[in-house]
Order: structure tokens, then sequence, then C-alpha cells
């Protein structure tokens, strides 16, 4: 048994073409690009993502953080991402809440990855000077 493949049946897709770990990961990071510069949390979402893909972490803890990014990454939410505001209130209540149940296990060495890695998001995403 896979490590992930809890994840598997969360992201299902009829075509079954990609129905692999993969698809949450490349949903993931093609929606924080997008929107990485409008959310508060981006941070705390990109340390989540590095704990619950980090083979340490124990499988509860992968579990849980698993379904906060895909309730940020599924286009199913309680209030719309499109909507000014308002729109990732409910994605950051459901990662807050993740984070808070198993914040021990996000080490520094995640939080460390996602600071460099927003940093160059960023960067990248800036226009030319």
């Amino acid at each position: 048994m896979k490590v992930m493949a809890f994840a598997r049946t969360a992201f299902w897709r009829a075509d079954r073409r990609d129905n692999n770990d993969e698809t949450l990961r490349r949903r993931f990071w093609r929606k924080l690009t997008a929107v990485a510069a409008h959310i508060p949390f981006a941070g705390e979402l990109l340390a989540a993502y590095y704990c619950a893909f980090d083979r340490a972490t124990p499988l509860h803890v992968k579990a849980t953080l698993v379904g906060a990014i895909a309730y940020f990454v599924l286009p199913v939410d309680a209030i719309p991402d499109l909507l000014p505001v308002i729109g990732f209130t409910d994605d950051a209540a459901v990662l807050t809440t993740a984070i808070r149940l198993v914040a021990g296990h996000i080490t520094p060495e995640h939080r460390s990855a996602a600071k460099e890695r927003l940093a160059a998001m960023m960067d990248s995403a800036a226009p030319p000077a």
C-alpha cells in the first residue's frame, strides 16, 4: 500500500488517466501560483503541504493536512473563491483548524521550505522593474 493511497480516493476522476497523488500536487501548485499574492495564509498552506508530503510525517497527520489542502484545491467550496475578500475565508478556517490539530508535526524545516518557495513565487510573479 502506498503511503498516500487515501489521497487517490479523494481525487478520483472518471477518466482514471491521472488517478494518483500527483493530481493533488499539480492542482495545488496551479491554484497556489494563481492566488498566492491574494491570500494571507499562503505561507501556512505551503508549510502544511510540505508536512503532508514529508515521509516522516505520521499517517494521521498526513490525512488531516491532505484533507485541508484538498478543500483548498477542489472547486467545491462553502464560499466560492471567486468572491472578493471573503472567498478564501472558509479555506483559511479549514487550514487553521487542521494546522492547530497537528501543529507539533509542522517542523521548522517545513516552514523554512515554505518561506523560501513563497519568496521565489512572489519574485517570479513580480512585474519586471
